[in-house]
């Protein structure tokens, strides 16, 4: 019989080869949590190696992703599709085995991980959205969403500010089914971690009101086992398991050193460590007996094989809503979506409201989040000012014996609470975010003040990375904001949240390209979106076509429809609040019989994807260009603009109708700056 010990081993030896052959990679880690992996995925998780995107499987978070090669160990022997080819070719390139885990390339890899921290937050946001799906979709009887969330995380993952962000939020929902086994091996990458971090974790997460057991010895798997079942019995909170570890576990001269921590072990140490685990098999080589305790494929198709048998009871009961999860489970928008989309927008263009774009983002939601009850919105802190609630999103509550409090929309129809308050905790609601996203069944979207964006950044980043439809409402776009002054202020947010890959970033000046934004990035199902909004108040633009505004720019207004019968003589290109400045400049500049285009720039990373002879038609070459925007300038030189009004320094404490001007924010200097280009052209 396979002993835990040699289970554990499997994964040792796998780590330390593998390492060993790149050259690079953390042998420590997974030597070190070998056997609580060993626990955890041969006595309870619940998976499927021949199915990996089986809904109610359990998830698996790897918080500490440098740890990787555990991961990559545990799916190669549990059977899933990573042969040992690819554990051959870790960290090299186009391999199934990168450095980090990274979702989407490795069967069995529910998240991306690396960004210490982020992974445990992930974690939150999986275990959230199974509470959330199975309080909308379980009935009596019938129990199609019951699993639990797992994740390892290290001490690294702790000293994040951010796990404090979500450890904190995983209690006040009661996440009962998060279950974080922590690898207390108190070394990291400068040492010993007593000096610079003296928390006293259990007792940080005893006052947060999670279930805490431990410490245990992260080395005996009968403990580790038996924690894991106490922990699934947690009614009301989540449950941190503390595993005390050796890092290096095995190595004669690198276990419990941060030498074992970030390089191979190197040949003569792996020698060593063989026979000190009594592990005679060849670099990557698994017995026959060993792998075949590991392998789980027929466990897991009996497992799904059950499952199944309760969703189709489900579907005979429960036709409609088992339709509904379906169609949620794969992502798919409803039939009637593209029309609600259509009628959101012309009802936009009809009103011509002259309201800010946050408060359009509202009246867009009010019409989207009726037709989805897959949005699941929320806010940092910041609802009465991102203005991301409707009436039909009533708030998430959780009442004290777990259960998700049943809201009342407008209608009065009960529905679970899909506004969530994260308090202020901006990374924290991004990573969350990333979570539900990656679990399926919602479509997150959070709001916070642009200028916080920089403390949701990375997370911003991961959900490009993972390519996840992900919705940020940023309000306050600019100096705009008013007395709150330069803190509040955001200047280069807009240009640096355009340089992230895969973001599509939306500034709208109008209710209608607010619509507009918010229908493209919801039917966009591979990248994230940021939309940019106003405080103030924008006048409403007549538009030519709405339909060329999801292409990111268009031709708002042409010489013709300010009474110039002639072609352009130049181009105004402006985003967001400085639109209608454009189209007062070109009127000013009408009367002086000086013809101008004025394009509107919704989204510079959705234009940027169009096809040469939409960007020709739209800037046509010869013409010169004019840009504005109440940012930095340094994006918009790549139009081959001849000048652009920007602003490339901070911004005062006053009311916004003194700092536009203050700054040249006015349509007399934007039409100044045409006649200067226009008169050096002429030279």
């Amino acid at each position: 019989m396979v002993s835990s010990s040699q289970l554990a081993n499997a994964i040792r030896a796998l780590a330390m080869d593998a390492v060993q052959q790149a050259n690079s990679g953390h042998p420590g880690a997974p030597m070190g949590m070998a056997d609580m992996a060993a626990a955890l995925w041969t006595r309870h998780l619940k998976h499927n190696p021949s199915n990996p995107q089986w809904f109610d499987r359990d998830r698996f978070v790897l918080s500490n992703g440098h740890a990787s090669m555990l991961l990559y160990a545990v799916l190669h022997l549990s059977g899933y599709d990573l042969p040992v080819a690819e554990l051959k070719n870790f960290r090299q390139l186009h391999s199934k085995t990168p450095g980090h885990p990274e979702f989407g390339y490795t069967a069995g890899v529910e998240t991306t991980t690396g960004p210490l921290g982020q992974g445990i937050t992930n974690a939150v946001g999986f275990a959230l959205a199974e509470k959330l799906m199975a309080a909308e979709f379980n009935r009596d009887g019938h129990a199609i969403v019951d699993h639990h969330t797992y994740a390892f995380l290290g001490d690294g993952c702790l000293m994040e500010g951010i796990s404090h962000e979500a450890a904190a939020l995983a209690s006040a929902w009661k996440l009962n089914k998060l279950v974080a086994l922590y690898d207390d091996n108190g070394i990291s990458i400068d040492g010993p971690v007593s000096p610079w971090f003296v928390d006293d974790t259990p007792a940080r997460f005893r006052a947060y009101g999670w279930n805490v057991i431990g410490p245990v010895d992260g080395h005996d798997a009968e403990a580790i086992a038996a924690a894991l079942t106490s922990a699934k019995t947690s009614a009301t909170a989540p449950t941190l398991i503390v595993c005390k570890t050796a890092i290096g576990k095995g190595s004669p001269n690198r276990a419990g050193t941060a030498k074992a921590h970030g390089e191979p072990l190197g040949a003569a140490e792996i020698e060593l460590t063989r026979a000190a685990l009594e592990w005679t098999s060849v670099p990557f080589d698994i017995p026959a007996d060993i792998q075949a305790a590991w392998d789980a494929k027929e466990a897991g198709a009996k497992a799904e094989a059950e499952w199944q048998k309760r969703f189709d009871a489900y579907t005979a009961a429960h036709p409609a809503l088992a339709a509904e999860f379906t169609r949620r489970m794969k992502g798919e928008l409803p039939k009637h979506f593209a029309q609600t989309a259509v009628d959101a927008a012309v009802a936009a263009h009809t009103k011509a409201e002259t309201v800010a774009s946050r408060k359009a983002s509202q009246i867009a939601l009010e019409a989207f989040t009726a037709a989805l009850p897959e949005l699941l919105g929320g806010s940092a802190d910041l609802t009465g000012s991102n203005l991301t609630n409707t009436s039909s999103t009533p708030p998430l509550r959780i009442d004290e014996t777990g259960a998700v409090v049943l809201g009342n929309t407008a209608a009065g129809l009960p529905v679970i609470g899909r506004h969530i308050n994260y308090g202020v905790r901006e990374f924290g609601m991004a990573a969350i975010m990333n979570g539900v996203a990656l679990h399926g069944g919602y479509i997150p979207y959070g709001g916070t003040f642009l200028t916080f964006s920089d403390y949701s950044r990375n997370a911003i980043r991961m959900a490009a990375l993972m390519k996840q439809r992900v919705i940020h409402v940023f309000t306050h776009d600019s100096i705009g904001l008013g007395e709150d002054g330069p803190t509040h202020q955001s200047v280069e947010h807009a240009a640096s949240l355009r340089l992230i890959p895969n973001l599509d970033v939306w500034r709208p000046a109008d209710t209608a390209e607010t619509t507009v934004a918010w229908a493209v990035s919801l039917e966009n199902t591979t990248r994230p979106s940021a939309l940019l909004l106003s405080r103030q108040n924008l006048p409403y633009l007549p538009k030519r076509d709405l339909g060329d505004i999801s292409r990111g720019a268009y031709v708002l207004s042409e010489p013709s429809d300010v009474g110039i019968k002639k072609k352009a003589q130049a181009v105004i290109v402006a985003t967001g609040s400085e639109v209608h400045l454009a189209i007062k400049a070109q009127e000013i500049l009408a009367r002086a019989k000086i013809a101008v285009r004025v394009v509107s720039v919704p989204s510079t990373t959705v234009f940027d994807r169009q096809d040469v002879a939409y960007k020709k038609s739209v800037l046509p070459a010869g013409i010169p260009r004019v840009a504005i925007e109440a940012g930095v300038t340094d994006g918009w030189w790549k139009y081959g603009c001849d000048a652009v009004i920007g602003l490339d320094r901070y911004g005062e404490s006053a009311p916004a109708n003194v700092l536009f001007p203050l700054f040249g924010f006015t349509a007399e200097n934007l039409a100044d700056t045409v006649r200067k280009v226009l008169s050096q052209k002429s030279r």
